[in-house]
């Protein structure tokens, strides 16, 4: 992508992303690859990076895990192993067995489901495969802790087990060697210590010379000497010689392991930088979780449709210090092609140019932007910008004459891929000179089919954009009650300076205020005050359509749980009688059930039975069975129609009472009490019945409704 001027990046504080998301990379090859972020013009690149991002967003947010833990930069260990000759020491080749494991845990996590799942992440990892050669090449020589294994090679294995027996041997003599000293009173308090690697006694220094041995040292005091003793010589002696063969065994393992393990520098190197890939991956989605950065369509075309947009540096900004931050929307296409911003200065006219920018560039780099998912961009071969005082000391120009110089870059340079951002075209030099170049400038940038923003005080940039096919004005919303700019765009109007309310509000001397009044031109007033008045009504209008639309929403809410607590009333309804009737079947399928395993039980048992007696027994059986049944049936009928008329009421049994018998669920009236017994009337004649099987009712409320009819 081209850029104009050289600083265009820095402009639009690019740099401040850069830095953001260095600070989130762990891998030198990830700081590489972020310090120099690459701008892509073509869609597939730039496709693919934006997806990783936020494949890997989705997993940071649901909280899957990555298998890229460990923070690896072994470029250098990489190299040193494709040069012939070269030796690794043990910590280099944990290091490598660290990569080799982080790629077989990387390749073992892309599992069937989640090579469809997370297809752009696996893209990184999917031009090589994981060599399982390299893990045993590894683990037959080192341990986890990279010490060279005992069973490396015959050679060692033979030389550990010597030393292992000689460092006995030694330990024994010189504890013996300790204990006789001791008693005769020679040895220090620390009574052993290690000198130039060979095992020493401390001895007083006055018996030194009473002690056979070398004196290889003296404490800082001069009062405690080392002494290797006359009986360790020896042992001493084999052992230093069995350690400097071992490190010579060991020194020439590595050696072979190393030239093994060159084969495959190609490949580790493969390994290295697809996890320096991922961790790159990482930093961009951990940047974009910061700020809220989406993924918006791409189109393969010049054009923006930004939809709650956000500046991701003021984002942050306000985040930290609990401030709200204005989102913005903004259209760029082949009908409207350059939007005119106007109004009060410290609107947020330069913001929202620096934000349509700094986004553009990022999407360009793979970064996930802070704006809605349904926003669609396009993509640009090259940005050109004009933002703040450009005047240069270097070729003795003005400020406006650098203006035009850059102005004139534009117009050589500009196509139908290019975006610009201009602030205050036409500053600098006399209103109508300067408001004339303006016009040109935005005329000709029309017919190169350019895209871009530009912002302006001057009424007739404001006019042409309201009668030029292409351009369109935009006006940053202000509260003129209060003075206090809203840095919200509204496109389709232009916008008012606020020059003489900002004066008023100010308490600036309200003759002074008459008199620029009466220096400027009538109509040009009439024109500011006149979209100063459009503003503040258009703001109005929507301040009532929001009201408005905040009631339809809420009735929509009431109405809908109106109908919710309906529809649930009747569930209920409905859950009630379903219970009832389910009770009932459940009741009457129990007892079907009941009935069937008794028959079964019964048919089954006359298949088993021999004689005529048992035969007649079962039929006994079956007919009390059946007979059983018709009988509840018959008694279930007696009792629902009892309980239809009568309601139990308990209490005492006394004459005159209205009874139920429970048995055969009979009402009757207490005639006579007999002690344990009662003479009831049922109908027409007398029953005596135990008073135990009675309990009192009382006739219902209908029946006694009736009776009194």
């Amino acid at each position: 992508m081209k850029f104009f001027p050289e600083s265009s990046l820095v402009q639009l504080e690019f740099d401040k992303i850069k830095s953001l998301l260095t600070e989130h990379c762990k891998t030198e090859y990830a700081k590489a690859q972020a310090i120099d972020l690459r701008i892509h013009t073509k869609k597939e690149f730039i496709e693919i990076e934006l997806r990783q991002t936020y494949e890997f967003k989705l997993l940071i947010q649901s909280g899957q895990y990555f298998p890229n833990d460990h923070v690896l930069n072994i470029s250098r260990e990489l190299k040193l192993l494709s040069i012939p000759g070269a030796v690794l020491a043990a910590d280099q080749f944990i290091q490598i067995r660290k990569l080799a494991e982080s790629m077989k845990s990387i390749f073992r996590w892309f599992d069937s489901e989640r090579k469809l799942a997370y297809p752009a992440l696996f893209r990184v990892c999917s031009s090589t495969s994981f060599e399982k050669k390299i893990l045993d090449l590894l683990d037959d020589v080192l341990d986890e802790n990279g010490t060279v294994k005992d069973n490396a090679s015959e050679e060692l294995q033979r030389i550990r087990m010597s030393l292992f027996r000689k460092r006995n041997e030694l330990r024994r003599v010189f504890d013996k060697v300790i204990q006789k000293w001791t008693k005769a009173g020679y040895v220090a308090d620390i009574e052993e210590a290690f000198l130039n690697g060979r095992r020493v006694v401390a001895v007083f220094a006055e018996h030194k010379r009473q002690v056979k041995g070398i004196l290889l040292g003296e404490s800082d005091t001069r009062r405690t000497s080392f002494v290797e003793p006359e009986e360790t010589m020896e042992l001493n002696n084999d052992v230093f010689s069995l350690e400097s063969e071992e490190a010579r065994e060991v020194y020439r393992i590595l050696r072979e392991l190393t030239a093994r393990l060159s084969g495959y520098a190609p490949l580790l190197k493969t390994y290295h930088d697809i996890l320096g890939e991922f961790d790159f991956i990482r930093a961009k989605a951990k940047l974009a979780n910061d700020y809220n950065g989406n993924l918006p369509t791409v189109v393969d075309k010049a054009h923006i449709h930004l939809i709650q947009a956000f500046h991701p540096l003021l984002y942050l900004y306000n985040q930290k210090s609990g401030k709200p931050t204005i989102p913005t929307q903004i259209s760029l296409n082949e009908k409207s092609r350059i939007l005119v911003i106007s109004g009060p200065n410290a609107g947020g006219k330069t913001v929202t140019l620096k934000t349509v920018g700094l986004l553009q560039i990022m999407l360009q780099s793979g970064l996930l932007i802070p704006v809605n998912p349904e926003s669609e961009l396009g993509i640009f071969k090259q940005i050109m910008i004009h933002i703040g005082d450009t005047q240069s000391l270097e070729f003795e120009l003005s400020t406006y004459s650098s203006h035009l110089k850059n102005m004139k870059h534009f117009i050589e340079n500009a196509n139908g891929r290019t975006l610009f951002f201009i602030d205050e075209l036409g500053s600098g030099s006399d209103p109508n000179l300067g408001g004339a170049f303006a016009e040109v400038i935005l005329e000709e940038l029309v017919k190169k089919h350019a895209q871009g923003i530009v912002t302006t005080h001057y009424l007739n940039l404001k006019v042409m954009a309201g009668k030029t096919p292409g351009i369109v004005n935009g006006a940053m919303a202000f509260d003129e009650k209060n003075l206090m700019p809203q840095y919200k765009l509204n496109i389709g109007k232009p916008g008012s300076s606020y020059t003489f309310s900002i004066a008023e509000r100010i308490g600036l001397d309200k003759r002074l205020i008459e008199r620029a009044r009466q220096l400027v031109n009538e109509d040009h007033f009439r024109l500011d005050k006149l979209l100063n008045r459009t503003e503040q009504d258009l703001q109005l209008l929507e301040k009532k359509d929001h009201e408005l639309q905040k009631k339809l929403k809420e009735n929509d809410r009431l109405q809908k749980e109106m109908q919710t607590t309906i529809e649930k009333e009747k569930h209920q309804q409905q859950v009630e009688l379903l219970k009832h009737q389910n009770k009932v079947s459940e009741e009457r399928i129990a007892y079907l059930k009941d009935m069937e395993r008794k028959l079964k039980q019964v048919v089954f048992d006359w298949r088993k039975a021999e004689g005529e007696e048992d035969k007649k027994e079962l039929i006994k059986q079956l007919q009390a069975l059946l007979f059983k049944q018709q009988q509840q049936s018959a008694s279930d009928k007696v009792k629902k129609k009892v309980s239809a008329k009568y309601e139990e009421t308990g209490g005492d049994i006394s004459i005159g009472k209205k009874v139920l018998m429970r048995k055969n669920h009979q009402v009757g009236i207490v005639k006579e009490i007999r002690g344990k017994k009662v003479v009831l009337q049922v109908g027409l004649m007398p029953i005596t019945v135990d008073i135990g099987e009675l309990v009192v009712v009382s006739d219902k409320e209908e029946g006694k409704e009736k009776s009194h009819q």
